[in-house]
């Protein structure tokens, strides 16, 4: 497939970071609180979620250059350039954003969580579990 395609926004951020270089370079690194506010057609989605869960949000960077393809990482410039598929850069084509999180409260359509990085108003477009079976690292070993 080539071309476009349509990604809606299930919700928003509101966050202690205003500006870029307000947000921690990883969530992990961040022990702050934000909300994520669900728009109301999308709130029985988050039906099953509940206090103490782990859960990975999807954002959109919406702030982000896209135009980069290399960069230093952690945008140290003693480090090599590379490619931004190998890093965690929210510099990128599509400015994609996984973050794992812990969840502190649901107040209805609000998710008070632990652990993002994500700026003030940045467009949330999916929050999907976090599965130990499925999420960790599985070895594969190739048999000749």
């Amino acid at each position: 497939m080539t071309g476009t395609f349509e990604c809606k926004p299930i919700g928003t951020v509101i966050s202690p970071f205003k500006e870029k270089g307000d947000a921690p370079s990883q969530g992990r690194e961040n022990e702050q609180s934000s909300q994520i506010v669900i728009f109301p057609e999308y709130a029985k989605g988050l039906a099953g979620l509940s206090p103490g869960r782990q859960i990975f949000v999807i954002c959109w960077f919406d702030r982000s250059d896209r135009n980069v393809i290399e960069v230093h990482p952690r945008g140290n410039p003693d480090t090599p350039l590379t490619g931004v598929f190998n890093t965690r850069s929210p510099a990128r084509p599509n400015p994609v954003s996984l973050t794992l999180v812990i969840i502190e409260s649901i107040n209805d359509n609000v998710l008070t969580v632990c652990g993002l990085d994500a700026l003030d108003k940045t467009p949330v477009i999916d929050i999907k579990p976090y599965s130990r079976g499925i999420d960790e690292a599985k070895q594969f070993l190739k048999t000749e």
